[in-house]
């Protein structure tokens, strides 16, 4: 995880992102929206608590508006290595969320902090040998039976290849495969773990995004997502 990559780019991040999604049809809205809406509707079905929520390689804050609109009633810490994105999203979000750096190791909080962890496509851009540590770290702030919440971009999908491959901020990103994502937060400790493939139809198709729900066991989806829970 590399604080002077993300320093570097935090300022152009929001229109590089837009730029290098174009062929998806959708906008970067779109894609910080549908994760937080899962989120809020796997708590809503396992009837999870999300009073203090982490968000875990949060960038300049882009998934702040769709917290606030989709969990009201939690409050949300933003966490990144990059504190220029921290200082853009201090002035995005001045009373939306505490923006709060870390070293890229160990998180700055106690122990049981959190009811709800989440990181949107933060993973691949970590060196792979931190992730296991990584992920105990957000074990350690996770109260017993918090939930953790991955989402990531699927190496299977031809499409998120190609737009990582040509995204300027992804030039060092290793994209990792759902099975192995799995494997690394039961290895962290995580029980109870649930995966889904999402994002199968570009925005042209979007009125058949309804199937999408008798899909998510096939791993062709944009996107996946690992739920687990906190022992």
């Amino acid at each position: 995880m590399d604080k002077a990559e993300f320093d570097k780019f935090a300022d152009e991040y929001a229109s590089m992102l837009a730029s290098s999604i174009k062929a998806s049809g959708e906008s970067p809205d779109f894609f910080s929206e549908y994760k937080i809406r899962d989120l809020a509707q796997y708590l809503a079905r396992r009837g999870g608590k999300a009073a203090q929520l982490i968000d875990f390689g949060a960038g300049t804050g882009s998934s702040v508006p769709w917290l606030r609109k989709h969990l009201p009633n939690a409050t949300f810490t933003c966490v990144d290595v990059s504190e220029k994105s921290l200082q853009l999203g201090r002035q995005r979000f001045p009373k939306e969320a505490h923006f709060v750096g870390f070293d890229g190791r160990i998180l700055p909080f106690e122990h049981g902090s959190f009811d709800v962890a989440f990181s949107a496509c933060v993973f691949h851009h970590i060196e792979h040998a931190l992730h296991v540590p990584l992920l105990c770290e957000l074990r350690r702030v996770l109260r017993p039976g918090g939930l953790l919440a991955i989402f990531e971009h699927n190496p299977f999908n031809l499409l998120t290849v190609h737009t990582v491959r040509t995204c300027q901020f992804d030039e060092n990103a290793v994209l990792i495969r759902a099975a192995e994502m799995v494997h690394r937060v039961q290895k962290a400790g995580f029980i109870d773990i649930d995966r889904h493939y999402r994002i199968f139809f570009p925005g042209p198709l979007r009125g058949l995004r309804p199937l999408e729900r008798w899909l998510r066991w096939c791993p062709l989806g944009a996107q996946y997502s690992v739920f687990a829970r906190a022992p």
